[in-house]
């Protein structure tokens, strides 16, 4: 598995992928925000989407910190790019650097052997993969030999799709993986079971247990 940040070309940082034997969903990003190259974690941009929708999708149990990012590949979930020079915004990548991305993105997929790989980001994957007219969803075609998806880009600047509409196509990908939804923190505790409130204790409203949900 690789973390963190390592460098490229003279100043520039380049962000390793994240993946390992056990991953069976592969996530794949346009290319690394100029934060997240820095600090080295995925998704790293305060307001960028991408963890509370992998949790509200259930591949999460809470909302994970970018700095969190190497638990995913014990969930069966890795993290890759389709380029991987890092920049202020995907609209400074040329149509030839995605078209090379698509290459190099299945020879990740080819090496890694994720059953699923899903490309975020409609627009991004119509350049890459030259195909214009491609919509969210499942594709038709596989890549490497694993199913090939296309989900909506987290960025909190695609106002299109919201938190429930995104958490509902990421988590038909979950489901398609054969993942099991992620048990919440927030849920409480089954009765018997340690922290649970006693039902004379919760009637009064006097209990002395946290407060659930």
């Amino acid at each position: 598995m690789s973390t963190g940040a390592r460098p490229g070309a003279p100043g520039e940082l380049l962000l390793p992928d994240l993946v390992g034997p056990r991953v069976t969903v592969l996530l794949c990003g346009t290319n690394p925000g100029l934060m997240s190259a820095r600090v080295g974690h995925h998704f790293a941009r305060p307001g960028n989407r991408f963890w509370p929708v992998l949790h509200a999708a259930g591949f999460t149990d809470r909302v994970l910190r970018p700095s969190e990012q190497g638990l995913l590949v014990d969930l069966g979930v890795g993290l890759t790019n389709l380029v991987r020079r890092c920049s202020a915004s995907a609209a400074e990548l040329s149509a030839g650097e995605l078209r090379a991305g698509a290459r190099a993105l299945e020879e990740t997929v080819a090496a890694c052997s994720p059953a699923h790989v899903a490309v975020l980001g409609v627009q991004a994957y119509r350049v890459a993969f030259g195909r214009p007219r491609a919509v969210v969803g499942r594709q038709d075609e596989e890549l490497a030999g694993a199913t090939l998806w296309v989900l909506p880009n987290p960025s909190g600047l695609q106002a299109h799709y919201q938190l429930p509409q995104l958490a509902a196509l990421y988590g038909e990908l979950r489901r398609a993986a054969g993942i099991e939804p992620a048990a919440r923190e927030s849920e409480a505790p089954a009765p018997g079971r340690r922290g649970a409130v006693p039902q004379d204790r919760r009637a009064t409203g006097r209990s002395g247990g946290r407060a659930v949900g």
